[in-house]
């Protein structure tokens, strides 16, 4: 599992550099987009640098593809949905349930437990992304706001507002993300009543 793991991040550069070549795009735009440095792009595309779960979603969302298709997975010729797991050093598992380009993309995270104390790095990128936590306890920092969403309880923002997640202490945590274009937002039933940082609870409050 480690030998393909390895190999799959391995292809992954030279991937992404011609994917922005074909779309004409220079390292300055694509970091703009993505909220990713020059810097790391550029090792990213040279292969000196292990892409992150959180490199690849706004790489694949900016560039029209689906995070199998980044990662190049293979097609299974089934129309039923296959879920592949990706795994990440940090210890986190994505499972993306969609596999078309464009549009709203979903995934399912299952990140390991973490520290209460751990100092988030802050990522902002063009989009909007919804969360629903399934199993666990969700930390979430949202620009000046520091949240902890437990099992069923859901939150939406711009992701151009500085945002991070992670675990707590008290153990792993599972949940949803829908992640779609500047002003595209999924179209979801939540609480009547919500906060300011749009976070809201199963029975809307």
């Amino acid at each position: 599992m480690d030998e393909l793991v390895d190999r799959v991040l391995d292809a992954v550069g030279p991937r992404l550099k011609g994917l922005r070549l074909r779309r004409e795009t220079t390292l300055t735009a694509l970091a703009e987009q993505t909220g990713i440095s020059v810097s790391t792009l550029s090792r990213l595309e040279a292969g000196l640098r292990r892409p992150t779960l959180e490199q690849l979603l706004p790489l694949a969302r900016v560039h029209g593809v689906t995070l199998d298709e980044l990662v190049d997975a293979p097609p299974t010729g089934d129309p039923r949905v296959h879920l592949r797991p990706l795994a990440c050093e940090d210890g986190s598992t994505v499972l993306p349930l969609t596999r078309r380009p464009g549009g709203i993309q979903a995934y399912k995270f299952v990140l390991p437990a973490g520290r209460d104390d751990a100092q988030p790095d802050l990522r902002s990128h063009e989009g909007f992304d919804w969360a629903y936590v399934l199993n666990g306890r969700l930390r979430l920092v949202l620009g000046e706001h520091d949240l902890v969403l437990d099992a069923g309880e859901a939150a939406e923002f711009d992701t151009r507002t500085p945002h991070w997640f992670g675990a707590t202490s008290a153990g792993p945590v599972e949940f949803l993300s829908l992640v779609g274009r500047q002003g595209e937002r999924a179209h979801v039933r939540v609480a009547a009543r919500r906060d300011t940082t749009g976070v809201s609870g199963p029975d809307g409050r």
